[in-house]
């Protein structure tokens, strides 16, 4: 980990350098765990009990936050969560990745073409007639195959397999075990056995989406599956058929979206959520965690559930469940209510 003073956190947060500017930060930590040498930070006064704990010699805090005076160094900023980005930045490791060139265990076809400051690590294997841009990083073990065009600047991390006919475009990183171009999941029942549906379309992956780790993107039976600039998608997430993203999407882990689904621009969809096919889900909208859709969603709207729902009466749902272990007791008291009144009147 860098060596990070007093007066390179004070810069990144557009804060005066005090006079003990040269002061070593160790690290940063939350409240409960940091040490005097630990930066940590608050963001609400829901935290302020475990600020009257912590050991942390400096905090960054919300502005509006109210501290008591203390011994602790008190940097406010307007937004911690931002502040909080930048400092890590400081703190992040220069990450591992292979040097410009190409390893003589790599196998590439003699009619692949690559640009100029590619890095290709161990036992890279790349296809015929692909096409890779400038300062492509390919990490060990990385498959790709033949007809793939991948843009500048983008890194494939160890033992991603992009199939053929795939296009990525620049900025793009796959996190190590994903696939990408697999078959689409097309069978039909031919009277005897499911027959396979061939899959001739391929995937298009637009400019600085981030792709975490054993995700699958499926070929289109036919056209593309596309997904849009910006987006990134979580670890263990599946893409299906002819799926369209649009951009700037949000995609948590172990979600998966059915053949033919629309999202629209800015689309956040939470952990676990699964999505039907060939229903659009308009820009904006906001599906939470573990929700199951089987209708279109407006742009800007935020439902829950299985089956999802609006919001807010998918809460009223979940809480008058909550309650009816109770409700049958009461209609059971007045059954029994009602049927001594019945027999008092024999």
């Amino acid at each position: 980990m860098p060596s990070i003073t007093l007066a390179d956190l004070c810069r990144v947060l557009k804060q005066p350098i005090p006079v003990d500017g040269n002061r070593v930060i160790a690290g940063i930590a939350a409240l409960s765990d940091a040490g005097p040498d630990d930066l940590s930070m608050i963001a609400s006064d829901a935290y302020l009990k475990q600020f009257a704990r912590t050991r942390a010699g400096i905090v960054i805090t919300q502005r509006k936050v109210k501290l008591p005076a203390g011994s602790k160094m008190i940097l406010p900023v307007d937004d911690v969560e931002a502040a909080v980005a930048d400092v890590l930045a400081l703190f992040a490791p220069e990450p591992q990745r292979p040097p410009a060139g190409i390893d003589p265990s790599a196998k590439i076809a003699g009619s692949a073409t690559l640009g100029e400051g590619c890095a290709i690590a161990p036992n890279v294997v790349i296809g015929q007639r692909t096409a890779l841009g400038e300062r492509v990083r390919l990490h060990p073990g990385v498959v790709i195959g033949d007809d793939v065009k991948i843009g500048d600047d983008c890194e494939i991390y160890p033992n991603v397999v992009i199939r053929e006919r795939v296009t990525l475009g620049k900025r793009v990183s796959v996190h190590a075990g994903s696939v990408i171009g697999s078959d689409g999941f097309g069978y039909r029942w031919d009277g005897k056995k499911h027959a396979k549906i061939p899959q001739i379309g391929s995937v298009l992956i637009e400019d600085d989406v981030e792709i975490g780790s054993c995700v699958c993107i499926d070929r289109a039976k036919f056209g593309a599956t596309r997904i849009g600039a910006g987006t990134k998608i979580d670890n263990l997430v599946q893409v299906a058929h002819n799926v369209e993203i649009g951009p700037h999407g949000i995609i948590v882990g172990q979600t998966g979206i059915a053949g033919s689904a629309r999202l629209g621009t800015g689309v956040v969809l939470g952990g676990q959520t699964a999505v039907r096919d060939h229903i659009t889900i308009g820009d904006g909208a906001i599906v939470a965690a573990r929700s199951a859709l089987a209708n279109n969603v407006p742009p800007r709207t935020t439902v829950s559930g299985m089956p999802a729902l609006p919001h807010r009466q998918s809460l009223r749902e979940q809480a008058a469940l909550r309650r009816l272990p109770e409700l049958i007791v009461q209609v059971r008291k007045l059954q029994e209510e009602l049927d001594a009144l019945k027999n008092q009147k024999k």
